[in-house]
């Protein structure tokens, strides 16, 4: 199978290194387009990051000598890249009309950033969850007058540990009423730099400017359902969130108490459903999908961040803890890769989920 030729927008930075790591040997996508701001545009790629490559792997051979482009002109990818990854740092207004921009141009567009997780006609996809939504993408075509283009968004970093087992027991038929999660996130989520040492060392940060609004309302989208062209959000589902930076460089971990509306499942329920999930990415056989999605740990002390963030090659959701809770039915403990399933991982994966649907 031909590979198709793929573009890393915002390319230099922390994500954009990601997508170029996880992209080096994929079976599908063969990275052959690089852009980032006017200061990288024109050096090779080795010179535009010399000094701040964070990967521990070494930048692949084939990239190093790409010529950086500059992002913002959309006209010097066509021709160059048939899809797009996003990850360009911009404002929220320049990303939106930047990712429409090159969706306009015929280059679909999956993007890292949220500037479009709540256009409507805008899908944003944890690919084992909401496969279904990417039915909007024909909407999002129709409504723009697209004939290749499209924009698909991944939802915040900080869901991922505990949504995709929530949904399992969802689709069990079980119905979920109420979620308290408390977010320990790592470093990495805050981009590069990042929080100073100083705030870091010795330190919890009980803040993340915007985390707790998009973990109490990601979700009720990403649950949802398609209807009238647009994403209904699953209003039945209450969920209080804190987020909190904690001193790890990657993984985020949710402490998750969870109360169901009426019936509620056995402990050994639950269990069997999370050891027993699979959905779409699983059942396509798509390269980055995680099999198993869910990961149960039995150990009393167990996920944890350093030993279990890269479970799966970074993309399966780990799981433990699970016992019962005396305000709520149950409580358990996910952890997932931040800058891996929470970022370029989960586009890439989302990318397959579009290429595997024929929308790209």
């Amino acid at each position: 199978m031909d590979r198709i030729k793929v573009g890393v927008i915002g390319a230099t930075g922390m994500v954009g290194q990601n997508y170029i790591r996880l992209l080096k040997n994929h079976p599908w996508f063969d990275v052959a387009y690089v852009a980032a701001s006017p200061k990288s545009a024109g050096k090779k790629y080795a010179d535009a990051v010399a000094g701040r490559w964070l990967m521990a792997d070494p930048i692949p051979e084939r990239i190093r000598n790409l010529v950086v482009e500059d992002a913002n002109l959309v006209e010097s990818a066509k021709g160059k890249c048939a899809l797009a990854f996003s990850a360009v740092e911009l404002d929220k207004d320049s990303v939106r009309k930047l990712e429409e921009e090159y969706a306009q141009s015929g280059i679909p567009v999956v993007s890292n950033n949220s500037a479009h997780r709540s256009t409507p006609d805008v899908p944003m996809i944890i690919p084992e969850v909401n496969p279904g939504h990417t039915e909007l993408i024909r909407i999002q075509r129709k409504n723009r007058a697209w004939e290749k283009g499209l924009i698909a968004v991944k939802p915040n970093c900080s869901i991922q540990s505990y949504v995709t087992p929530l949904f399992a027991l969802i689709e069990a038929g079980y119905r979920i009423q109420s979620v308290i999660v408390t977010t320990l996130q790592a470093v990495s989520g805050a981009g590069f730099p990042g929080p100073a040492s100083l705030q870091m060392i010795d330190n919890i940060i009980p803040y993340i400017k915007g985390e707790e609004e998009k973990s109490e309302l990601e979700p009720l989208r990403i649950l949802g359902r398609l209807q009238d062209g647009r994403i209904i959000p699953d209003d039945s589902i209450q969920i209080s969130a804190h987020c909190n930076r904690v001193p790890v460089i990657d993984g985020h971990m949710a402490c998750v108490s969870v109360k169901f509306r009426d019936q509620k499942p056995q402990i050994e329920e639950i269990l069997k459903i999370w050891k027993g999930f699979s959905s779409e990415p699983q059942r396509l056989k798509l390269p980055s999908a995680p099999d198993p999605a869910i990961i149960y740990r039995d150990e009393l002390d167990r996920p944890q961040t350093r030993m279990d963030r890269d479970a799966g090659a970074g993309m399966a959701v780990s799981v433990g803890r699970l016992r019962q809770c005396p305000v709520f039915d149950y409580r358990f403990v996910g952890l997932s890769h931040n800058t891996v399933r929470g970022a370029a991982g989960g586009a890439i994966l989302t990318a397959e989920l579009l290429k595997a649907k024929g929308m790209v």
